[in-house]
């Protein structure tokens, strides 16, 4: 058992902050107690901190941790970034050692900046033989080296519908059993295509059936800008019309991006019961503009909070994501509260992955926290200490992370493997294959 002592706050991710408790960890790896531990087996010093739950990237490409700030990637439209983005992926080729490298270097950065949970919407399958086992796996064995835990979704993008269907259900009959989450909570695994402007009526239709049939949440892209265009052109209709039409707006899908949707598609999400991701570190430097999540939280629509990839947020830093998010909203409609945002990245992503296991600090959900260290100048002065994880410090790392009740990071060092051992692995294998 890991008790973590000492803290200056704990703020639960449920609506509560307490003083002078001691975070206690069992021994199946979820919150046995938030109070005083009396003889702790084994502790873990968080004096001078602000604990809180891990943090949880609800939208990610980890494959793109490999293809960052690419000539002719930068400040283009989407219509421009993708097949420069595609020709990068066949110029290295996209295999089980890419995938594995690329996770490696994404999840432990993740850890490093408080992120415990990551979901890793992969959309690159190359012609293969394994029906994308081998880099569901490669990606499954990186978060377990690390200590960190991944949602996998087997996603599409133009590939053909029955073949990208029958990948998913290799995917989550090989990794999960039904209802999509290994037992530990270190694997879980969804599907989604990238969105309707990449698949058709028919690739959404099998990937659905997939879901049902293994239990599987189902996430996808919407509002992006080159979504938005395609639709039109297409179909004659708005995105998230053709996923009404498909099936796609319902209690067990989350949708990624949502700039520029209507008041009227608002209220249709809340409806619908639909699970939202903002991604403000992508949609900005895209281009796409800022998505109205205060908006949809008081409709009633779940927020979570994703970076997506390296691609377009060159940096998978959930924590300084949030502050931009914190900063940004008045743009898109009221302002919204430190605790607020922090919430989205937190309870609001596990709830939009069916996870309400993570997110929290609460007797029997996971034990993944992390201790920020608020005694350095960037927090000097600061009156609101939870606030001012957000407001104080950009690019903020923290102290300790736990994940089930075990420490992944300590005084700032990854544990499990050495961060100069996974740099070189993605540094050596990309330099061989340029």
């Amino acid at each position: 058992m890991l008790t973590v002592t000492g803290a200056l706050a704990v703020w639960t991710g449920t609506g509560e902050e307490l003083v002078g408790v001691d975070v206690d960890c069992g021994d199946d790896g979820r919150v046995a107690g938030l109070g005083a531990v009396p003889d702790p087996v084994q502790t873990l010093d968080a004096t001078g901190c602000v604990v809180t739950p891990g943090l949880v990237n609800a939208h990610h490409h980890l494959l793109q941790t490999a293809f960052r700030t690419l000539p002719g990637t930068r400040g283009v439209p989407m219509a421009q970034w993708l097949p420069a983005m595609a020709a990068a992926y066949a110029a290295v080729g996209v295999d089980d050692e890419l995938a594995h490298a690329a996770a490696s270097a994404g999840l432990a950065e993740a850890l490093l900046c408080g992120v415990t949970t990551v979901a890793d919407h992969h959309l690159t399958w190359p012609p293969r033989t394994d029906d994308g086992v081998g880099i569901a796996t490669a990606t499954a064995t990186a978060a377990r080296e690390l200590g960190a835990r991944v949602a996998f979704v087997r996603g599409s993008a133009r590939d053909e519908a029955a073949t990208a269907a029958a990948s998913a259900a290799a995917v989550a009959q090989a990794l999960v059993p039904h209802g999509g989450v290994t037992a530990d909570g270190v694997l879980q695994v969804a599907v989604g295509p990238a969105g309707v402007h990449s698949d058709g009526e028919e690739t959404f239709r099998l990937m659905a059936e997939v879901a049902a049939a293994h239990g599987l949440r189902r996430r996808t892209q919407a509002n992006e800008q080159v979504d938005v265009v395609v639709a039109a052109e297409r179909h004659g209709r708005r995105p998230l019309e053709l996923l009404d039409a498909w099936g796609w707006l319902a209690p067990d899908v989350t949708l990624a991006h949502l700039c520029g949707v209507t008041d009227a598609e608002v209220v249709r999400l809340a409806a619908a019961g639909v699970s939202a991701t903002h991604a403000p570190g992508c949609d900005l430097p895209m281009g796409w503009g800022v998505a109205p999540m205060a908006a949809l939280a008081d409709a009633g629509v779940p927020v979570g909070l994703g970076t997506s990839g390296g691609g377009s947020n060159d940096a998978g830093h959930l924590l300084a994501d949030a502050r931009l998010a914190l900063q940004v909203a008045p743009l898109a409609g009221r302002p919204v509260s430190a605790r607020e945002v922090f919430g989205w990245a937190t309870r609001g992503s596990a709830d939009g992955l069916g996870r309400p296991d993570l997110g929290r600090l609460e007797v029997g959900a996971r034990a993944d926290l992390v201790c920020w260290d608020v005694t350095g100048v960037a927090d000097a002065g600061v009156a609101d200490p939870v606030a001012g994880l957000l407001w104080a410090a950009p690019g903020r790392r923290p102290r300790h992370v736990v994940v089930g009740g075990r420490v992944v990071v300590r005084d700032g060092v990854l544990v499990s493997r050495p961060e100069t051992d996974v740099v070189s692995e993605l540094r050596t294998l990309l330099a061989a294959r340029r």
